[in-house]
Parts: structure tokens; C-alpha cells; sequence
């Protein structure tokens, strides 16, 4: 009687045991993914969502939760049910069985990258240090007014007609041999600069201050501000 006590008392303690360990909340690096959500994205972040990371087991690893929209703008996120890291410090963001769906690697701080076949080059990075999207460039399409010292020196305009990985740009009447001899032929966003390329050598690259407003970057002694009209 006292042995069949003691090997249940022995079962109990390995199911609560097991227990104890299927509820540990994520240690270690892992730790740094809780709390706030990240931003979900594709390189050049004209996609963009969020994803919140929870310190709960589920049969694959910890639970996460994407943002309503994600699905839309990354259909595969809807067979994603878990996420853990791996020995070699990968993110895994898996299936239900556990199979690898995404696999991030860290190449900053606070900064995941992923390969992934089928969709591109997918990143993460905590929401409040990713700072604005890209414009899109249906945004910056029309006149602007190239400023030095509170004077306008000219108006290009920003055309929606491509030209191969660019869009043409036009030189209005008027305008200042300054500007007019960069001979300026096309435009196009890098990521979160507006260039202005000529025919012939470096573009000009410009950088957000608000919405109608960019400014020559590097910035010389005499700044050069593009206005939208």
C-alpha cells in the first residue's frame, strides 16, 4: 500500500513538474521580445503591420498575435501560430507542428532580417524606434519649388510616368541656370529620401522635414529645400 502511495505521489509530482515547465514564461534573449508590438514589414516598408510577442507556451513554442491587417499584406502569416529561438539564435516563427516558417536573424540591435522564398527580404524592428514609412510615390507627384534663402529658384515637377526603376521629371520655365544646368531628368525614392537624378552624375537627395517640405541632404552652408506648390 505505501509503495503504490508513493508511486503516485511520484506521477503526481512529474505531471506538475511538466506542468510548471510547459507554462515557463521565455528567458534569455527571448525576454526582449515582450512587451511592445514591432513592426512587421517587407525592405522597403510600403507593407507594413504589427506584431506582439506573449510570454504564453502554446504546443509549438510561445504564443504571438499579428494585427488584423497582417494576413492582407502577407498571406502566409495566417499558418504562423508560434514563435521561439533556436540554439543558433534565429528567430522561428513556426506553424502549429513547429515547422519554420520565417527565420530571423538579428543584424542590429533591436533589428531581424528574413530571406524568405516566394516573398523577399522580410524585417522586424520594435515599432516605436522604426520611425515613419517611406512616402509612396503617388504622394510626391507634382510641382515643387527648389528654395535657397526664401527665394524660389525653380519649379520641376514630379511626373508619374515611369522610366525604368525611376519616374521623369520636368523642368518648368524660368528656372535658375543653378539649377537648370544639373539637367535633371528623373526622380525616385530610396527608402525615405526623395532623389533627383540628372542625366549625367550623383543625384541630389532630399529628406523629409514634414509633408510639403524636404531638404538637401547633406545639408551646406547655403540649404536648398524642395516645397510642394
Amino acid at each position: 500500500m505505501m509503495q503504490a502511495v508513493t508511486v503516485r505521489f511520484v506521477l503526481i509530482a512529474v505531471l506538475l513538474g511538466g506542468g510548471v515547465a510547459n507554462a515557463q514564461a521565455p528567458a534569455g534573449d527571448a525576454t526582449k521580445m515582450l512587451g511592445a508590438p514591432w513592426e512587421f514589414s517587407n525592405a522597403d516598408r510600403e507593407k507594413t503591420c504589427t506584431l506582439t510577442f506573449k510570454p504564453e507556451r502554446s504546443a509549438a513554442g510561445y504564443r504571438l498575435e499579428f494585427d488584423k491587417n497582417c494576413v492582407n499584406l502577407f498571406p502566409l502569416v495566417k499558418d504562423i501560430e508560434a514563435w521561439k529561438f533556436a540554439d543558433n539564435d534565429l528567430l522561428r516563427l513556426t506553424d502549429a507542428r513547429g515547422k519554420s516558417l520565417i527565420e530571423f536573424s538579428e543584424v542590429e540591435s533591436g533589428i531581424f532580417e528574413a530571406p524568405t522564398p516566394g516573398v523577399g527580404l522580410l524585417f522586424l524592428q520594435a515599432a516605436g524606434t522604426a520611425g515613419p514609412p517611406p512616402r509612396p510615390a503617388e504622394q510626391m507627384v507634382g510641382n515643387w519649388s527648389v528654395m535657397r534663402g526664401g527665394k524660389s529658384l525653380c519649379t520641376l515637377g514630379l511626373e508619374s510616368t515611369a522610366v525604368r526603376d525611376s519616374f521623369v521629371l520636368s523642368v518648368k520655365p524660368n528656372c535658375d541656370q543653378a539649377i537648370a544646368r544639373q539637367g535633371f531628368a528623373s526622380w525616385r525614392m530610396d527608402g525615405t529620401e526623395l532623389l533627383l537624378a540628372p542625366a549625367r552624375g550623383n543625384p541630389w537627395r532630399f529628406e523629409e522635414a514634414d509633408a510639403v517640405n524636404w531638404k538637401r541632404v547633406p545639408e551646406g552652408p547655403d540649404p536648398v529645400t524642395l516645397v510642394k506648390q
